[in-house]
């Protein structure tokens, strides 16, 4: 076996002829983008992921690195082919029914059947979480869902069907710490991207360190099989992934070492293939990880999960963001809020949060896509077919729609009131706007390339910034909830 620096330099030239990042590299072998860093460091690495790395290198065939992106959550995916300036044929897209156990609808080029590259771009993705506040108000709109759940015996369970980078999630648990110091917390959080569930787990480290009678279980199953741990398919079902955590020792730092030590099993358990049918990225392999602190083992020895159907529902449900908003409501009701909305426990509750425009930021994109409609599906679509789809059911569930001055929240991009005003903003303000405001209202890279040639781009944001005093942005949220 090669040695570890002619191994690095063997990477290093591949991404070179290859013109990607190393943080792709990463991604592509197994599915973490701090590979070849750590390498580099010599930490985390295992002789198998070494295996792999060469078993890669000597067997991959050369490919256009047009072909290849990564989606918001980091995941590889390929790209679309550009349009051709001028050729609006090239750039129009059809819609192709999703797979069954997908969220997102994959949109196709028409002529080269490609998956079409759509609110794909990682890079995009952490410009704007880092940008504006979303998930703090997110945190806020959630804390107020918990005046109305009671905890009962033998815990207080929540389900996130999204914990992309645990912000939100580390956020709620404080919370619900502060509420409840002495129940224990059952969590289970649902990621597909290795990428966020590394980044997760170190905001997970002090929540074991505060609340002891905390287990955390993370999957990468779709959202019907989620919330029970537990595919449908026999033949997936075999091929489960599980394993279980126990942390020990008493302290935080205790918790920081054993939780990076799992880099690798995540990088393996976390791998991820396209999707023929969507585009999107799915599991190749469906895992759980239950992580728990070994000196709460008998405390926690009933609500610990094993493999095997699961009989307990959730107190509380979080579903924010959990699609593209072009989804058509059919789909988003019948393959995510109506599965969710089953898992409930009496008197729990359901919040879903969703992107809803109406806002200076969709008056940005609209001064480039007049006709564009970003958000063509309400809350009141999707809540229309819930009931449609549940039929007589829906009468065990309150399923009311909420007018939008209890129903819409507000947030906004960072930036200082200096900042903002006057004719001339700084250029790292105007680009972190623009930025942002493509990216909520989900514009294709294609589309979005054609505007920025120009230039006048950062024009027609300065004059939105000036015009409202910054960049804010709507989303809305409805409740579903179980009755008692």
């Amino acid at each position: 076996m090669q040695d570890v620096a002619s191994l690095i330099r063997e990477i290093e030239t591949y991404c070179s002829g290859q013109k990607i990042s190393k943080s792709t590299f990463g991604l592509r072998v197994v599915n973490d983008g701090k590979l070849v860093g750590r390498l580099k460091d010599g930490k985390g690495i295992t002789l198998k992921t070494i295996t792999r790395i060469q078993e890669f290198l000597n067997s991959q065939p050369v490919q256009d690195n047009d072909d290849i992106t990564t989606n918001n959550k980091g995941v590889v995916m390929p790209a679309a082919k550009k349009a051709k300036p001028g050729n609006s044929k090239a750039s129009k897209t059809k819609v192709t029914k999703p797979a069954a156990d997908k969220v997102s609808s994959g949109n196709k080029d028409d002529k080269n059947n490609q998956p079409f590259r759509f609110y794909d771009n990682r890079q995009n993705y952490l410009a704007f979480i880092n940008t504006c506040n979303e998930k703090s108000a997110i945190s806020q709109r959630i804390a107020k869902e918990f005046q109305y759940i009671q905890p009962t015996p033998p815990a207080l369970r929540i389900f996130d069907a999204g914990m992309g980078d645990a912000t939100v999630l580390s956020n709620v648990m404080r919370y619900l710490h502060h509420k409840h110091p002495t129940v224990p917390h059952f969590v289970v959080a649902k990621e597909i991207s290795m990428e966020d569930v590394r980044i997760g787990l170190d905001k997970m480290i002090d929540r074991f360190s505060e609340h002891p009678a905390t287990i955390l279980v993370l999957t990468n199953l779709n959202y019907a099989e989620a919330p029970k741990l537990m595919p449908r398919d026999v033949m997936t079902a075999n091929a489960m992934n599980w394993q279980e955590v126990k942390l020990e020792g008493s302290h935080a730092y205790n918790y920081r070492e054993q939780l990076e030590s799992l880099h690798d099993m995540f990088a393996e358990g976390w791998e991820t293939q396209t999707s023929k049918i969507s585009g999107n990225p799915v599991f190749k392999r469906p895992s759980v990880v239950v992580i728990y602190r070994e000196d709460h083992r008998i405390l926690l020895d009933s609500l610990i999960p094993r493999p095997g159907l699961q009989n307990w529902d959730y107190d509380f449900i979080l579903a924010s963001q959990p699609w593209r908003a072009t989804t058509s409501a059919r789909f988003k009701a019948e393959k995510i809020i109506v599965p969710l909305c089953r898992a409930l426990a009496p008197g729990g509750r359901l919040l879903a949060i969703q992107s809803c425009g109406n806002d200076p930021a969709q008056e940005l994109v609209r001064e480039y896509w007049p006709n564009l409609n970003p958000f063509p599906v309400t809350r009141h679509d999707i809540l229309k077919e819930t009931k449609k789809i549940m039929g007589h059911e829906a009468r065990d569930y309150n399923i009311k729609e909420m007018s939008d001055s209890r129903a819409v929240f507000r947030y906004r991009m960072h930036a200082l009131p200096s900042e903002i005003g006057g004719a001339s903003i700084g250029t790292s303000t105007l680009f972190a706007a623009w930025n942002a405001a493509v990216y909520v209202n989900q514009i294709e890279d294609e589309r979005v390339e054609e505007v920025i040639a120009d230039g006048t781009y950062l024009k027609a944001t300065s004059k939105i910034l000036n015009k409202h005093g910054g960049l804010w942005f709507n989303d809305e949220t409805f409740v579903v909830s179980r009755a008692k």
